[in-house]
C-alpha cells in the first residue's frame, strides 16, 4: 500500500496554526496557553500574534507541548483589498511600518508558508486568493464562526486549488480568549509526522500531511489503485469532493453511522480531497490527494 500524502507509520499529532497570546491581542500569556490546550491533548502550537515574529528559542519551554514560530500580517495591499496573513516558520525583519507586501515578501524569502487567514470574514474575493498564490487557506476558523458566522473558507480554498491543486486547508483556533471572544479549541489539526519536533511537524504542514478537524478523526488515509480508502471516527457522511459539480458522498441522514469508506478517485479531476461530517455537524477535511 502506498499513501499520496499520508505515511501510515508515522504518528498523529495535534495542533493549532493561529493562537494569540498577551504579545498581542490575545488574554492569556504563553504559560496559560500552554497548560489549557495540553489537557485538551495538543502536541504543538504556533505563536502568531499580530506582527510579532516569535523567537521560541528565546522563551523558557514549559515542557507541556512544543511552541512553534509565526506570525499574523494585517492591512491592504496596493489594489486596497485587506487581508489577515499567517506566517508559519521563523522570520527576522518584518515591520508593520514597512506595509503588508513587504511582511509577505519577507516571509517567502526566508522560507515560510504563507497561509490565507478567515477570508470570508475579510471579505476576500476570488482574485485576492489568486493574487498572491497563498500556499494554504483557512477553510474553518473557530472565532470567525462564533462572532458573526463567517468562519468558512471552503470557497476560497476551492479558487486555491483552482490555481495550484496543492494548496493547503487548515482549520484554525483564531483564539484570543477574551470576553468578545473566549472561544478555543474549536478546530485544530491533525499532523502526521514521524516525529513531534519543529522540523518535522514544519515538513509535515509543507507537505500537506495533515487533516484539519471540528472534531471527526481520520484514523488512516490510503491512495492505492486509484482508489481512496478512509477510516474515520464514527460519522454520518463521507464525501469526495473535486472540482465545480463532482463528488461522492456515501452516508445517511439515518441509522447506523460510518467509520469508513472506500471511493474510486477520477483520474481527469484536477483535484480531490475527503471531507467527512458527523452526527453533530462538525466536518473534518484532508488536504488534496
Amino acid at each position: 500500500m502506498t499513501s499520496a500524502r499520508y505515511r501510515l507509520g508515522d504518528r498523529w499529532f495535534k495542533g493549532n496554526t493561529h493562537i494569540h497570546s498577551t504579545v498581542s491581542d490575545g488574554g492569556k500569556t504563553f504559560a496559560q496557553l500552554e497548560r489549557m490546550y495540553a489537557a485538551k491533548g495538543y502536541d504543538f502550537l504556533f505563536r502568531t500574534d499580530h506582527w510579532h515574529a516569535s523567537d521560541v528559542r528565546a522563551g523558557a519551554q514549559g515542557g507541556k507541548l512544543l511552541w512553534m514560530d509565526g506570525i499574523e500580517l494585517d492591512g491592504q495591499d496596493q489594489t486596497g483589498a485587506a487581508f489577515h496573513i499567517i506566517g508559519l516558520g521563523t522570520f527576522r525583519g518584518i515591520d508593520r511600518a514597512a506595509g503588508l507586501e513587504k511582511g509577505i515578501e519577507a516571509i517567502r524569502a526566508q522560507g515560510g508558508l504563507l497561509i490565507m487567514a478567515h477570508p470570508f470574514w475579510m471579505a476576500n474575493t476570488p482574485d485576492d486568493v489568486r493574487r498572491w498564490r497563498f500556499d494554504g487557506v483557512e477553510v474553518y476558523n473557530h472565532i470567525c464562526q462564533w462572532m458573526n458566522g463567517k468562519g468558512d473558507g471552503l470557497v476560497h480554498w476551492h479558487v486555491a486549488l483552482a490555481q495550484n491543486p496543492r494548496t493547503l486547508a487548515l482549520a484554525v483556533d483564531d483564539a484570543h480568549i477574551i470576553p468578545e471572544h473566549p472561544g478555543w479549541n474549536g478546530a485544530w489539526v491533525m499532523v502526521n509526522a514521524a516525529a513531534c519536533a519543529p522540523e518535522a511537524i514544519l515538513e509535515a504542514l509543507r507537505d500537506g500531511r495533515f487533516y484539519s478537524t471540528c472534531g471527526p478523526e481520520l484514523k488512516s488515509i490510503e491512495c492505492r489503485d486509484g482508489k481512496v480508502l478512509v477510516q474515520t471516527s464514527p460519522v454520518r457522511f463521507i464525501r469526495l469532493v473535486g472540482p465545480a459539480t463532482h463528488g461522492r458522498c456515501v452516508g445517511a441522514f439515518h441509522g447506523k453511522l460510518m467509520t469508513g469508506a472506500t471511493f474510486d478517485v477520477p483520474s481527469d479531476w484536477p483535484f480531490a480531497y475527503l471531507e467527512v461530517e458527523d452526527s453533530h455537524g462538525r466536518r473534518a477535511w484532508t488536504n488534496a490527494l
